[in-house]
């Protein structure tokens, strides 16, 4: 079976490591990427160590620049990208108006607009192709109103909406556009003191990535477009 290439953005922890630790067990070659060098060295160095393809490239997807320099040296290396998940997020817990201007930025920039990005980089060759399935890690909160996560509800509500969007313009080459909604996850995205009192509801980063494998080892004719994921006890 020929091995495919996968790009995950925000891999360096959480929902984005677990979902690299997963396409590699499956047999698929998997690209790191994330700001932070030094924790993507360590998850490329497991990959190899059991004898399994993976490289790593530091990539900040609010910068044009970063993810077209990024895409270019995939597909030099490897010649195409079959599947991009978009993993990289931010966010701020505050309320509306303890929210500041630049919080806007950086959660819209990172989540938003760092998506937009990638897709651009990866969608001519996959159009080329007529193959390519690009997964999006999203939220609940997409759709589902919480208090203290207005802009963060927005950058993800926009990237739902635009890759419903995209989806219809796509399905003619093939192309594959899967959103994931997940509930709480216990990563470092939550301040330590909700891990602390939630953990035992929380769904754990290696969840999400088993559901994203699954997305995506779908028949060629078979399309998963949205999961809405929750802990089996509800929301936080």
């Amino acid at each position: 079976m020929e091995q495919k290439v996968i790009w995950i953005t925000g891999a360096s922890t959480g929902i984005g490591k677990e979902t690299a630790m997963a396409f590699s067990k499956a047999g698929n070659i998997v690209v790191v990427t994330a700001r932070r060098k030094s924790r993507l060295v360590r998850i490329v160095s497991e990959i190899n160590f059991a004898e399994r393809e993976a490289s790593a490239f530091v990539c900040n997807v609010t910068s044009e620049r970063s993810v077209m320099s990024t895409a270019k040296r995939i597909k030099e290396k490897y010649g195409r990208i079959d599947c991009l998940v978009n993993n990289a997020g931010a966010t701020v817990f505050k309320s509306f108006t303890d929210t500041k201007s630049f919080d806007y930025d950086n959660v819209i920039d990172t989540n938003l607009r760092g998506s937009f990005l990638c897709i651009k980089s990866v969608l001519p060759m996959m159009i080329k192709n007529k193959r390519g399935h690009i997964i999006n890690i999203l939220s609940v909160a997409a759709n589902t109103a919480f208090e203290n996560s207005a802009v963060y509800a927005a950058s993800k509500a926009g990237l739902l909406a635009m890759s419903n969007s995209l989806r219809e313009e796509v399905r003619r080459f093939n192309i594959k556009i899967s959103n994931i909604l997940p509930g709480a996850v216990e990563t470092a995205m939550w301040e330590n003191k909700a891990r602390q009192r939630y953990k035992h509801r929380m769904m754990q980063p290696e969840d999400i990535g088993k559901i994203v494998l699954n997305v995506f080892a779908q028949p060629k004719k078979v399309l998963i477009e949205d999961v809405i994921v929750r802990p089996v006890k509800g929301d936080i």
